[in-house]
Protein backbone atom coordinates (compact mmCIF):
# COMPACT_ATOMS: atom_id res chain seq x y z
CA UNK A 1 0.00 0.00 0.00
CA UNK A 2 1.10 3.57 -0.57
CA UNK A 3 1.04 6.36 2.00
CA UNK A 4 -0.12 9.90 1.43
CA UNK A 5 2.56 12.22 0.07
CA UNK A 6 5.03 9.41 -0.75
CA UNK A 7 3.79 9.02 -4.33
CA UNK A 8 4.17 11.84 -6.86
CA UNK A 9 1.05 12.81 -8.83
CA UNK A 10 0.64 11.31 -12.29
CA UNK A 11 -0.07 14.74 -13.77
CA UNK A 12 1.70 17.91 -12.62
CA UNK A 13 2.42 20.01 -15.73
CA UNK A 14 -1.00 20.08 -17.36
CA UNK A 15 -0.09 21.89 -20.58
CA UNK A 16 3.03 19.80 -21.21
CA UNK A 17 1.16 16.55 -20.65
CA UNK A 18 -1.57 17.55 -23.08
CA UNK A 19 0.93 18.57 -25.75
CA UNK A 20 2.84 15.27 -25.72
CA UNK A 21 -0.11 12.91 -25.29
CA UNK A 22 -1.30 10.56 -28.05
CA UNK A 23 -3.85 7.74 -27.98
CA UNK A 24 -1.49 5.52 -29.99
CA UNK A 25 1.18 5.87 -27.31
CA UNK A 26 -1.45 5.14 -24.64
CA UNK A 27 -2.49 1.94 -26.39
CA UNK A 28 1.16 0.88 -26.62
CA UNK A 29 1.15 0.54 -22.82
CA UNK A 30 -1.18 -2.45 -23.19
CA UNK A 31 -0.14 -5.87 -24.46
CA UNK A 32 -2.81 -6.72 -26.98
CA UNK A 33 -3.75 -10.34 -27.43
CA UNK A 34 -0.78 -12.68 -28.00
CA UNK A 35 0.15 -13.11 -31.62
CA UNK A 36 -1.30 -9.78 -32.65
CA UNK A 37 -4.86 -11.10 -32.42
CA UNK A 38 -6.39 -7.78 -31.41
CA UNK A 39 -7.43 -6.08 -28.17
CA UNK A 40 -9.69 -7.59 -25.51
CA UNK A 41 -10.68 -5.89 -22.24
CA UNK A 42 -10.51 -9.10 -20.20
CA UNK A 43 -6.98 -9.88 -21.33
CA UNK A 44 -5.72 -6.41 -20.42
CA UNK A 45 -7.59 -6.39 -17.11
CA UNK A 46 -6.63 -9.84 -15.82
CA UNK A 47 -4.65 -12.29 -17.97
CA UNK A 48 -1.96 -9.73 -18.84
CA UNK A 49 -0.99 -9.41 -15.18
CA UNK A 50 -0.73 -13.18 -14.76
CA UNK A 51 1.46 -13.41 -17.86
CA UNK A 52 3.80 -10.77 -16.40
CA UNK A 53 4.21 -12.61 -13.10
CA UNK A 54 1.75 -10.55 -11.05
CA UNK A 55 -0.82 -13.30 -10.57
CA UNK A 56 -0.38 -13.41 -6.78
CA UNK A 57 -1.51 -9.77 -6.37
CA UNK A 58 -4.96 -9.47 -4.81
CA UNK A 59 -7.34 -8.25 -7.50
CA UNK A 60 -10.53 -8.13 -5.39
CA UNK A 61 -10.90 -7.91 -1.64
CA UNK A 62 -14.53 -8.80 -1.03
CA UNK A 63 -16.20 -7.72 2.21
CA UNK A 64 -19.53 -9.46 2.81
CA UNK A 65 -22.55 -8.06 4.60
CA UNK A 66 -22.08 -10.68 7.30
CA UNK A 67 -18.52 -9.58 8.05
CA UNK A 68 -16.85 -12.29 5.97
CA UNK A 69 -13.81 -11.54 3.80
CA UNK A 70 -12.38 -13.10 0.70
CA UNK A 71 -9.26 -12.19 -1.25
CA UNK A 72 -9.25 -13.11 -4.96
CA UNK A 73 -5.90 -12.92 -6.75
CA UNK A 74 -5.42 -12.11 -10.41
CA UNK A 75 -4.59 -15.77 -11.04
CA UNK A 76 -7.79 -16.91 -9.34
CA UNK A 77 -9.85 -14.36 -11.28
CA UNK A 78 -8.18 -15.45 -14.51
CA UNK A 79 -9.03 -19.10 -13.87
CA UNK A 80 -12.61 -18.59 -12.66
CA UNK A 81 -13.41 -16.23 -15.54
CA UNK A 82 -11.99 -18.82 -17.94
CA UNK A 83 -14.37 -21.36 -16.41
CA UNK A 84 -17.29 -18.99 -17.05
CA UNK A 85 -16.17 -18.51 -20.66
CA UNK A 86 -16.13 -22.29 -21.08
CA UNK A 87 -19.55 -22.54 -19.40
CA UNK A 88 -20.99 -20.05 -21.89
CA UNK A 89 -19.59 -22.18 -24.67
CA UNK A 90 -21.26 -25.26 -23.19
CA UNK A 91 -24.59 -23.41 -23.05
CA UNK A 92 -24.31 -22.67 -26.75
CA UNK A 93 -24.01 -18.94 -26.27
CA UNK A 94 -22.42 -17.30 -29.29
CA UNK A 95 -19.92 -14.40 -29.40
CA UNK A 96 -21.85 -11.18 -29.71
CA UNK A 97 -24.80 -12.44 -27.64
CA UNK A 98 -25.70 -10.25 -24.67
CA UNK A 99 -25.10 -11.46 -21.11
CA UNK A 100 -27.02 -9.47 -18.48
CA UNK A 101 -26.24 -9.39 -14.77
CA UNK A 102 -28.75 -8.56 -12.03
CA UNK A 103 -26.57 -8.89 -8.95
CA UNK A 104 -25.28 -6.99 -5.98
CA UNK A 105 -21.56 -6.60 -5.32
CA UNK A 106 -20.64 -10.28 -5.07
CA UNK A 107 -17.55 -12.06 -6.49
CA UNK A 108 -19.63 -13.92 -9.10
CA UNK A 109 -20.50 -10.60 -10.73
CA UNK A 110 -16.85 -9.86 -11.50
CA UNK A 111 -16.24 -13.40 -12.73
CA UNK A 112 -19.28 -13.12 -15.00
CA UNK A 113 -18.22 -9.79 -16.51
CA UNK A 114 -14.60 -10.81 -17.18
CA UNK A 115 -15.52 -14.30 -18.40
CA UNK A 116 -18.18 -13.00 -20.78
CA UNK A 117 -15.72 -10.48 -22.22
CA UNK A 118 -13.24 -13.32 -22.73
CA UNK A 119 -15.97 -15.17 -24.61
CA UNK A 120 -16.54 -11.99 -26.68
CA UNK A 121 -20.06 -11.50 -25.40
CA UNK A 122 -21.64 -8.11 -24.82
CA UNK A 123 -22.05 -7.48 -21.08
CA UNK A 124 -24.95 -5.41 -19.74
CA UNK A 125 -25.07 -4.94 -15.94
CA UNK A 126 -28.43 -4.06 -14.36
CA UNK A 127 -29.00 -2.26 -11.06
CA UNK A 128 -30.15 -4.87 -8.54
CA UNK A 129 -32.92 -2.68 -7.07
CA UNK A 130 -34.64 -2.18 -10.43
CA UNK A 131 -38.29 -3.22 -10.45
CA UNK A 132 -39.70 -5.73 -12.96
CA UNK A 133 -40.63 -3.20 -15.67
CA UNK A 134 -37.18 -1.56 -16.11
CA UNK A 135 -35.63 -5.04 -16.13
CA UNK A 136 -38.05 -6.37 -18.75
CA UNK A 137 -37.59 -3.32 -20.94
CA UNK A 138 -33.80 -3.57 -20.92
CA UNK A 139 -33.73 -7.33 -21.48
CA UNK A 140 -36.01 -6.88 -24.48
CA UNK A 141 -34.12 -3.94 -25.96
CA UNK A 142 -30.77 -5.65 -25.40
CA UNK A 143 -31.89 -9.04 -26.74
CA UNK A 144 -30.72 -10.66 -23.54
CA UNK A 145 -29.66 -14.25 -24.11
CA UNK A 146 -28.27 -14.93 -20.62
CA UNK A 147 -29.20 -13.45 -17.23
CA UNK A 148 -27.10 -14.06 -14.11
CA UNK A 149 -28.99 -13.27 -10.91
CA UNK A 150 -29.99 -14.64 -7.51
CA UNK A 151 -32.88 -16.92 -6.63
CA UNK A 152 -34.61 -14.13 -4.70
CA UNK A 153 -34.32 -11.58 -7.50
CA UNK A 154 -35.44 -14.16 -10.06
CA UNK A 155 -38.50 -15.11 -8.03
CA UNK A 156 -39.49 -11.51 -7.25
CA UNK A 157 -38.59 -9.74 -10.51
CA UNK A 158 -38.22 -12.22 -13.38
CA UNK A 159 -40.23 -15.42 -12.97
CA UNK A 160 -43.65 -13.91 -13.66
CA UNK A 161 -42.52 -12.35 -16.95
CA UNK A 162 -40.14 -15.10 -18.14
CA UNK A 163 -42.65 -16.27 -20.76
CA UNK A 164 -42.66 -12.76 -22.23
CA UNK A 165 -38.89 -12.88 -22.83
CA UNK A 166 -38.50 -15.49 -25.59
CA UNK A 167 -34.88 -14.51 -26.33
CA UNK A 168 -33.81 -15.16 -22.72
CA UNK A 169 -32.56 -18.73 -23.11
CA UNK A 170 -30.58 -19.10 -19.90
CA UNK A 171 -31.06 -17.83 -16.35
CA UNK A 172 -28.10 -18.63 -14.09
CA UNK A 173 -28.56 -18.52 -10.30
CA UNK A 174 -25.83 -17.27 -7.95
CA UNK A 175 -25.76 -18.04 -4.23
CA UNK A 176 -26.61 -20.89 -1.90
CA UNK A 177 -30.31 -21.17 -2.77
CA UNK A 178 -31.41 -23.99 -5.10
CA UNK A 179 -31.94 -23.06 -8.74
CA UNK A 180 -35.68 -22.79 -9.57
CA UNK A 181 -37.18 -24.73 -12.45
CA UNK A 182 -36.03 -23.37 -15.79
CA UNK A 183 -32.74 -22.07 -14.39
CA UNK A 184 -29.27 -23.49 -13.77
CA UNK A 185 -26.90 -22.91 -10.89
CA UNK A 186 -23.73 -20.85 -11.42
CA UNK A 187 -21.62 -23.12 -9.20
CA UNK A 188 -22.66 -26.21 -11.16
CA UNK A 189 -21.60 -24.63 -14.43
CA UNK A 190 -18.27 -23.48 -13.02
CA UNK A 191 -17.51 -26.84 -11.40
CA UNK A 192 -17.93 -28.61 -14.71
CA UNK A 193 -15.81 -26.16 -16.72
CA UNK A 194 -12.10 -26.06 -17.56
CA UNK A 195 -10.08 -23.22 -15.99
CA UNK A 196 -8.13 -22.52 -19.19
CA UNK A 197 -9.48 -20.43 -22.06
CA UNK A 198 -7.77 -18.89 -25.07
CA UNK A 199 -9.40 -15.60 -25.98
CA UNK A 200 -10.27 -15.66 -29.69
CA UNK A 201 -9.16 -12.81 -31.96
CA UNK A 202 -10.92 -9.62 -30.87
CA UNK A 203 -11.15 -6.51 -33.00
CA UNK A 204 -10.91 -3.30 -30.94
CA UNK A 205 -14.25 -2.31 -32.53
CA UNK A 206 -16.00 -5.49 -31.37
CA UNK A 207 -18.85 -4.69 -28.98
CA UNK A 208 -18.05 -5.21 -25.29
CA UNK A 209 -20.42 -3.33 -22.96
CA UNK A 210 -24.04 -2.21 -23.21
CA UNK A 211 -25.14 0.47 -20.74
CA UNK A 212 -28.68 1.77 -20.64
CA UNK A 213 -29.24 5.44 -19.95
CA UNK A 214 -32.56 7.21 -19.63
CA UNK A 215 -33.83 9.94 -21.92
CA UNK A 216 -36.56 12.49 -21.48
CA UNK A 217 -38.90 10.72 -23.89
CA UNK A 218 -39.25 7.22 -25.24
CA UNK A 219 -37.49 4.07 -24.13
CA UNK A 220 -34.10 3.87 -22.36
CA UNK A 221 -31.13 4.24 -24.67
CA UNK A 222 -28.68 1.35 -24.91
CA UNK A 223 -25.22 2.88 -25.34
CA UNK A 224 -22.88 0.45 -27.10
CA UNK A 225 -19.16 0.38 -26.22
CA UNK A 226 -16.27 -1.58 -27.72
CA UNK A 227 -13.17 -3.43 -26.53
CA UNK A 228 -10.95 -0.56 -27.65
CA UNK A 229 -12.45 1.48 -24.79
CA UNK A 230 -9.94 -0.21 -22.48
CA UNK A 231 -7.31 2.28 -23.69
CA UNK A 232 -9.39 5.10 -22.22
CA UNK A 233 -10.10 3.11 -19.04
CA UNK A 234 -6.34 2.82 -18.51
CA UNK A 235 -5.53 6.43 -19.37
CA UNK A 236 -8.36 8.24 -17.62
CA UNK A 237 -7.86 6.40 -14.35
CA UNK A 238 -4.13 7.13 -14.62
CA UNK A 239 -4.70 10.88 -14.88
CA UNK A 240 -7.96 11.51 -12.99
CA UNK A 241 -7.72 8.82 -10.28
CA UNK A 242 -3.92 8.81 -9.96
CA UNK A 243 -3.71 5.01 -9.71
CA UNK A 244 -0.26 3.55 -8.97
CA UNK A 245 1.06 -0.02 -8.59
CA UNK A 246 0.39 -1.34 -5.10
CA UNK A 247 -2.63 0.87 -4.50
CA UNK A 248 -5.71 -0.19 -2.56
CA UNK A 249 -8.66 1.33 -4.39
CA UNK A 250 -12.35 1.61 -3.52
CA UNK A 251 -15.09 2.63 -5.93
CA UNK A 252 -18.44 2.73 -4.12
CA UNK A 253 -20.60 2.81 -7.26
CA UNK A 254 -22.88 -0.15 -7.95
CA UNK A 255 -21.74 -2.08 -11.06
CA UNK A 256 -25.30 -1.73 -12.37
CA UNK A 257 -24.29 1.83 -13.31
CA UNK A 258 -21.58 2.77 -15.78
CA UNK A 259 -19.25 4.15 -13.07
CA UNK A 260 -19.37 0.85 -11.22
CA UNK A 261 -18.36 -0.99 -14.40
CA UNK A 262 -15.80 1.36 -15.96
CA UNK A 263 -14.17 2.37 -12.65
CA UNK A 264 -15.39 -0.33 -10.28
CA UNK A 265 -14.35 -3.28 -12.46
CA UNK A 266 -12.33 -2.50 -15.58
CA UNK A 267 -10.02 0.45 -14.77
CA UNK A 268 -8.58 -0.79 -11.44
CA UNK A 269 -8.02 -4.27 -12.88
CA UNK A 270 -6.26 -2.86 -15.94
CA UNK A 271 -3.92 -1.03 -13.55
CA UNK A 272 -3.32 -4.22 -11.55
CA UNK A 273 -4.29 -2.69 -8.20
CA UNK A 274 -6.34 -4.19 -5.37
CA UNK A 275 -10.03 -3.23 -5.43
CA UNK A 276 -12.22 -3.19 -2.35
CA UNK A 277 -15.62 -4.75 -3.10
CA UNK A 278 -18.07 -3.93 -0.33
CA UNK A 279 -21.33 -5.85 -0.41
CA UNK A 280 -22.92 -3.68 2.28
CA UNK A 281 -24.87 -0.46 2.02
CA UNK A 282 -23.83 2.97 3.20
CA UNK A 283 -23.34 3.56 6.92
CA UNK A 284 -21.01 6.38 7.90
CA UNK A 285 -19.20 4.66 10.76
CA UNK A 286 -18.69 1.44 8.84
CA UNK A 287 -17.38 3.32 5.78
CA UNK A 288 -14.86 5.19 7.91
CA UNK A 289 -13.83 1.89 9.50
CA UNK A 290 -13.30 0.40 6.03
CA UNK A 291 -11.21 3.33 4.82
CA UNK A 292 -9.03 3.06 7.92
CA UNK A 293 -8.71 -0.71 8.29
CA UNK A 294 -8.12 -1.46 4.60
CA UNK A 295 -5.68 1.48 4.25
CA UNK A 296 -7.49 2.70 1.13
CA UNK A 297 -5.30 4.94 -1.04
CA UNK A 298 -7.76 6.09 -3.71
CA UNK A 299 -11.48 6.47 -3.05
CA UNK A 300 -13.99 7.16 -5.83
CA UNK A 301 -17.48 7.92 -4.58
CA UNK A 302 -20.56 10.10 -5.15
CA UNK A 303 -21.61 13.54 -3.90
CA UNK A 304 -24.57 11.98 -2.10
CA UNK A 305 -22.21 9.82 -0.04
CA UNK A 306 -20.01 12.82 0.73
CA UNK A 307 -23.02 14.81 1.94
CA UNK A 308 -24.09 11.89 4.14
CA UNK A 309 -20.64 11.81 5.70
CA UNK A 310 -20.86 15.56 6.26
CA UNK A 311 -24.20 15.06 8.00
CA UNK A 312 -22.62 12.44 10.29
CA UNK A 313 -20.41 15.19 11.69
CA UNK A 314 -16.64 15.73 11.95
CA UNK A 315 -16.10 13.48 14.99
CA UNK A 316 -16.44 10.28 12.93
CA UNK A 317 -13.63 11.36 10.60
CA UNK A 318 -11.43 12.76 13.36
CA UNK A 319 -11.40 9.43 15.21
CA UNK A 320 -9.87 7.56 12.24
CA UNK A 321 -6.36 7.23 10.85
CA UNK A 322 -6.89 8.08 7.19
CA UNK A 323 -3.26 8.85 6.34
CA UNK A 324 -3.17 6.10 3.69
CA UNK A 325 -5.80 8.03 1.73
CA UNK A 326 -4.11 9.90 -1.12
CA UNK A 327 -7.01 10.93 -3.36
CA UNK A 328 -10.77 11.30 -2.95
CA UNK A 329 -12.75 11.78 -6.16
CA UNK A 330 -16.44 12.21 -6.79
CA UNK A 331 -18.76 11.80 -9.77
CA UNK A 332 -22.42 11.47 -10.68
CA UNK A 333 -23.63 15.03 -10.20
CA UNK A 334 -21.96 18.40 -9.59
CA UNK A 335 -20.10 18.59 -6.30
CA UNK A 336 -20.89 21.73 -4.34
CA UNK A 337 -17.89 23.81 -3.20
CA UNK A 338 -18.68 23.25 0.48
CA UNK A 339 -18.12 19.51 0.04
CA UNK A 340 -14.71 20.09 -1.56
CA UNK A 341 -13.51 22.25 1.32
CA UNK A 342 -15.12 19.94 3.91
CA UNK A 343 -12.96 17.11 2.60
CA UNK A 344 -9.83 19.19 3.06
CA UNK A 345 -10.84 20.14 6.60
CA UNK A 346 -11.96 16.71 7.86
CA UNK A 347 -10.39 14.07 5.59
CA UNK A 348 -7.15 15.97 5.12
CA UNK A 349 -7.75 16.05 1.35
CA UNK A 350 -9.89 18.13 -0.97
CA UNK A 351 -12.46 16.17 -2.97
CA UNK A 352 -11.75 16.12 -6.70
CA UNK A 353 -14.83 16.47 -8.88
CA UNK A 354 -14.88 15.15 -12.44
CA UNK A 355 -17.33 14.89 -15.32
CA UNK A 356 -18.28 12.25 -17.85
CA UNK A 357 -21.33 10.40 -19.15
CA UNK A 358 -22.51 6.92 -20.04
CA UNK A 359 -21.93 7.84 -23.67
CA UNK A 360 -18.32 8.97 -23.13
CA UNK A 361 -17.41 5.68 -21.44
CA UNK A 362 -14.78 7.33 -19.25
CA UNK A 363 -13.79 10.49 -17.39
CA UNK A 364 -13.47 13.45 -19.76
CA UNK A 365 -12.96 16.48 -17.47
CA UNK A 366 -11.38 16.39 -14.02
CA UNK A 367 -9.68 18.19 -11.18
CA UNK A 368 -6.28 16.48 -10.98
CA UNK A 369 -4.35 15.57 -7.86
CA UNK A 370 -1.24 17.45 -8.94
CA UNK A 371 -2.89 20.67 -10.14
CA UNK A 372 -4.96 23.33 -8.35
CA UNK A 373 -8.63 22.61 -7.63
CA UNK A 374 -11.35 25.15 -8.26
CA UNK A 375 -14.11 24.18 -5.76
CA UNK A 376 -17.39 23.83 -7.64
CA UNK A 377 -15.68 23.29 -11.00
CA UNK A 378 -15.67 20.08 -13.05
CA UNK A 379 -12.01 20.76 -13.79
CA UNK A 380 -10.18 20.72 -17.12
CA UNK A 381 -10.23 18.23 -20.04
CA UNK A 382 -7.97 15.22 -19.76
CA UNK A 383 -5.00 14.81 -22.11
CA UNK A 384 -6.40 13.47 -25.37
CA UNK A 385 -9.79 15.14 -24.83
CA UNK A 386 -10.80 18.34 -26.60
CA UNK A 387 -13.79 20.04 -24.97
CA UNK A 388 -15.61 23.17 -26.07
CA UNK A 389 -18.83 25.08 -25.55
CA UNK A 390 -21.11 25.36 -28.58
CA UNK A 391 -23.37 28.33 -29.21
CA UNK A 392 -27.10 27.61 -28.93
CA UNK A 393 -30.02 29.58 -30.32
CA UNK A 394 -33.05 30.40 -28.13
CA UNK A 395 -34.71 27.12 -29.13
CA UNK A 396 -31.69 25.04 -28.14
CA UNK A 397 -30.33 24.33 -31.62
CA UNK A 398 -26.59 24.59 -32.23
CA UNK A 399 -25.67 27.74 -34.15
CA UNK A 400 -23.75 27.06 -37.38
CA UNK A 401 -21.39 29.37 -39.24
CA UNK A 402 -21.49 30.14 -42.98
CA UNK A 403 -19.64 26.90 -43.76
CA UNK A 404 -22.02 24.77 -41.68
CA UNK A 405 -19.63 24.23 -38.76
CA UNK A 406 -20.83 24.73 -35.17
CA UNK A 407 -19.94 28.06 -33.59
CA UNK A 408 -17.64 27.62 -30.58
CA UNK A 409 -17.99 29.98 -27.62
CA UNK A 410 -14.58 31.59 -27.10
CA UNK A 411 -15.28 34.27 -24.49
CA UNK A 412 -14.76 33.19 -20.86
CA UNK A 413 -17.75 32.73 -18.54
CA UNK A 414 -20.32 32.51 -21.33
CA UNK A 415 -22.88 29.70 -21.36
CA UNK A 416 -22.83 27.04 -24.07
CA UNK A 417 -23.53 23.36 -24.62
CA UNK A 418 -20.60 21.23 -23.54
CA UNK A 419 -19.22 19.24 -26.48
CA UNK A 420 -16.29 16.90 -27.07
CA UNK A 421 -14.34 16.46 -30.29
CA UNK A 422 -14.91 12.88 -31.50
CA UNK A 423 -12.13 10.31 -31.54
CA UNK A 424 -11.43 9.15 -27.98
CA UNK A 425 -11.41 5.31 -27.61
CA UNK A 426 -14.28 4.92 -25.13
CA UNK A 427 -16.78 7.01 -27.10
CA UNK A 428 -19.99 5.03 -27.52
CA UNK A 429 -20.51 3.58 -30.99
CA UNK A 430 -24.30 3.79 -31.11
CA UNK A 431 -27.63 3.52 -29.36
CA UNK A 432 -28.81 -0.04 -29.83
CA UNK A 433 -31.36 -0.11 -32.64
CA UNK A 434 -31.73 3.68 -32.67
CA UNK A 435 -29.40 5.10 -35.35
CA UNK A 436 -31.31 8.38 -35.69
CA UNK A 437 -31.07 9.00 -31.97
CA UNK A 438 -27.32 8.37 -32.15
CA UNK A 439 -26.78 10.70 -35.10
CA UNK A 440 -28.64 13.47 -33.26
CA UNK A 441 -25.85 13.45 -30.64
CA UNK A 442 -23.33 14.86 -33.11
CA UNK A 443 -22.84 18.09 -34.98
CA UNK A 444 -19.82 18.28 -37.25
CA UNK A 445 -16.86 16.76 -35.40
CA UNK A 446 -18.42 17.31 -31.98
CA UNK A 447 -20.36 15.08 -29.60
CA UNK A 448 -23.16 17.05 -27.92
CA UNK A 449 -23.35 16.22 -24.22
CA UNK A 450 -26.68 17.92 -23.55
CA UNK A 451 -25.12 19.65 -20.52
CA UNK A 452 -24.88 23.41 -20.26
CA UNK A 453 -21.65 24.83 -18.86
CA UNK A 454 -19.34 27.81 -18.82
CA UNK A 455 -15.55 27.95 -18.99
CA UNK A 456 -13.47 30.42 -17.05
CA UNK A 457 -10.42 32.28 -18.32
CA UNK A 458 -8.08 29.51 -17.10
CA UNK A 459 -9.92 26.71 -18.90
CA UNK A 460 -11.87 25.27 -15.98
CA UNK A 461 -15.41 24.14 -16.82
CA UNK A 462 -18.41 24.83 -14.59
CA UNK A 463 -21.66 22.84 -14.84
CA UNK A 464 -24.84 24.92 -15.18
CA UNK A 465 -27.58 22.37 -15.84
CA UNK A 466 -29.09 19.86 -18.22
CA UNK A 467 -30.34 20.96 -21.60
CA UNK A 468 -33.10 18.35 -21.26
CA UNK A 469 -35.17 17.01 -18.39
CA UNK A 470 -33.16 13.98 -17.22
CA UNK A 471 -33.16 13.81 -13.42
CA UNK A 472 -29.88 13.23 -11.56
CA UNK A 473 -30.66 11.66 -8.19
CA UNK A 474 -27.86 10.33 -5.98
CA UNK A 475 -25.72 9.82 -9.07
CA UNK A 476 -28.46 7.96 -10.98
CA UNK A 477 -29.89 9.24 -14.26
CA UNK A 478 -33.67 8.87 -14.25
CA UNK A 479 -35.79 9.41 -17.33
CA UNK A 480 -39.09 11.16 -16.51
CA UNK A 481 -40.90 9.28 -19.26
CA UNK A 482 -40.11 5.94 -17.64
CA UNK A 483 -41.66 7.06 -14.34
CA UNK A 484 -44.65 8.67 -16.03
CA UNK A 485 -45.32 5.49 -18.01
CA UNK A 486 -45.38 3.40 -14.84
CA UNK A 487 -47.74 5.75 -13.02
CA UNK A 488 -50.19 5.84 -15.93
CA UNK A 489 -50.61 2.08 -15.60
CA UNK A 490 -52.43 2.66 -12.30
CA UNK A 491 -56.20 2.69 -12.91
CA UNK A 492 -56.65 6.00 -11.07
CA UNK A 493 -54.11 7.95 -13.14
CA UNK A 494 -55.03 9.73 -16.36
CA UNK A 495 -51.86 11.75 -16.94
CA UNK A 496 -48.54 12.14 -15.18
CA UNK A 497 -45.67 14.61 -15.34
CA UNK A 498 -42.37 13.99 -13.57
CA UNK A 499 -39.56 16.40 -12.64
CA UNK A 500 -36.54 16.52 -10.38
CA UNK A 501 -36.69 18.86 -7.40
CA UNK A 502 -33.62 19.98 -5.43
CA UNK A 503 -32.64 17.84 -2.44
CA UNK A 504 -29.76 18.60 -0.06
CA UNK A 505 -28.61 14.95 0.05
CA UNK A 506 -29.43 13.38 -3.32
CA UNK A 507 -29.01 16.49 -5.48
CA UNK A 508 -32.46 15.93 -6.93
CA UNK A 509 -35.37 13.66 -6.05
CA UNK A 510 -38.22 12.58 -8.28
CA UNK A 511 -41.57 14.33 -7.89
CA UNK A 512 -44.65 13.39 -9.90
CA UNK A 513 -47.74 15.40 -10.74
CA UNK A 514 -50.78 13.31 -11.67
CA UNK A 515 -54.22 13.99 -13.08
CA UNK A 516 -56.84 11.49 -11.92
CA UNK A 517 -59.49 9.67 -13.89
CA UNK A 518 -63.17 10.35 -13.12
CA UNK A 519 -64.35 8.61 -9.97
CA UNK A 520 -61.07 9.01 -8.08
CA UNK A 521 -60.51 11.66 -5.44
CA UNK A 522 -57.12 13.03 -4.40
CA UNK A 523 -56.21 12.14 -0.83
CA UNK A 524 -53.26 10.96 1.23
CA UNK A 525 -54.24 7.31 0.99
CA UNK A 526 -54.19 7.43 -2.81
CA UNK A 527 -50.89 9.33 -2.75
CA UNK A 528 -49.26 6.57 -0.67
CA UNK A 529 -50.84 3.92 -2.86
CA UNK A 530 -49.38 5.49 -6.00
CA UNK A 531 -45.93 5.82 -4.46
CA UNK A 532 -46.03 2.16 -3.44
CA UNK A 533 -47.28 1.18 -6.90
CA UNK A 534 -44.38 3.00 -8.56
CA UNK A 535 -41.82 1.56 -6.14
CA UNK A 536 -43.02 -1.96 -6.91
CA UNK A 537 -42.76 -1.42 -10.67
CA UNK A 538 -39.63 0.73 -10.84
CA UNK A 539 -37.70 0.14 -7.63
CA UNK A 540 -37.03 2.69 -4.87
CA UNK A 541 -34.15 4.40 -6.69
CA UNK A 542 -36.36 5.40 -9.62
CA UNK A 543 -39.84 5.81 -8.15
CA UNK A 544 -41.11 9.27 -7.09
CA UNK A 545 -40.54 10.40 -3.52
CA UNK A 546 -43.56 12.70 -3.65
CA UNK A 547 -46.77 12.95 -5.67
CA UNK A 548 -48.96 16.01 -6.15
CA UNK A 549 -52.45 15.96 -7.66
CA UNK A 550 -53.13 18.40 -10.50
CA UNK A 551 -56.09 18.07 -12.87
CA UNK A 552 -54.70 20.75 -15.19
CA UNK A 553 -51.22 19.62 -16.11
CA UNK A 554 -49.43 21.83 -18.68
CA UNK A 555 -49.75 19.91 -21.94
CA UNK A 556 -48.84 20.95 -25.49
CA UNK A 557 -51.34 20.74 -28.32
CA UNK A 558 -49.60 17.55 -29.41
CA UNK A 559 -50.15 16.01 -25.99
CA UNK A 560 -46.65 16.37 -24.51
CA UNK A 561 -46.36 17.19 -20.82
CA UNK A 562 -44.38 20.43 -20.42
CA UNK A 563 -42.01 19.40 -17.66
CA UNK A 564 -40.10 22.67 -17.73
CA UNK A 565 -43.36 24.45 -16.85
CA UNK A 566 -44.01 22.02 -14.00
CA UNK A 567 -40.51 22.64 -12.70
CA UNK A 568 -40.81 26.41 -13.02
CA UNK A 569 -44.08 26.36 -11.08
CA UNK A 570 -42.60 24.09 -8.40
CA UNK A 571 -39.55 26.33 -7.93
CA UNK A 572 -41.32 29.66 -8.41
CA UNK A 573 -39.45 30.49 -11.62
CA UNK A 574 -40.47 32.16 -14.89
CA UNK A 575 -42.58 29.69 -16.89
CA UNK A 576 -41.25 30.98 -20.22
CA UNK A 577 -43.05 30.62 -23.56
CA UNK A 578 -46.49 29.06 -23.09
CA UNK A 579 -47.67 29.47 -26.69
CA UNK A 580 -47.64 25.75 -27.41
CA UNK A 581 -49.79 24.81 -24.41
CA UNK A 582 -53.23 23.34 -24.90
CA UNK A 583 -55.98 25.62 -23.61
CA UNK A 584 -57.46 24.35 -20.34
CA UNK A 585 -60.65 25.34 -18.63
Amino acid sequence: MTERGHVPPELVDYDAERSRFSWDAAQAQLDGLPGGRGLNIAHEAVDRHVAHGRGDVVALRWLGKDGSRRDITYTELSESSAQWANALDTLGVAPGDTVFTLLGRVPELYVTVIGALKHRNVVSPLFSVFGPEPIRQRLELGHGRVLVTTETLYRRRIAAMRADLPELDHVVIVGDDPAPDGTVHFDDLIAAADDAWTIPPTDPEDRSLLHFTSGTTGTPKGAVHVHGAVVAHLTTSHYALDLHPGDVYWCTADPGWVTGTSYGIVAPLVHGVTSIVDEGDFEAGRWYDLLESERVNVWYTAPTAIRMLMRAGPDEAAARDLTALRLVASVGEPLNPEAVTWGEAHLGLPIHDNWWQTETGGIMIANFRGTPIRPGSMGRPLPGIDAALLERDPKGAIVLDDEGAPVVVTEPDREGELALRVGWPSMFRGYLGQPERYEACFVGDWYRSGDLARRDADGYFWFLGRADDVIKSAGHLIGPFEVESALIEHPAVYQAGVIGVPDPMAGEVVKAFVALRPGHEPNDDLRLELIGFARKKLGPAVAPRDIAFDQHLPVTKSGKIMRRVLKARELGLDEGDLSTLEETS
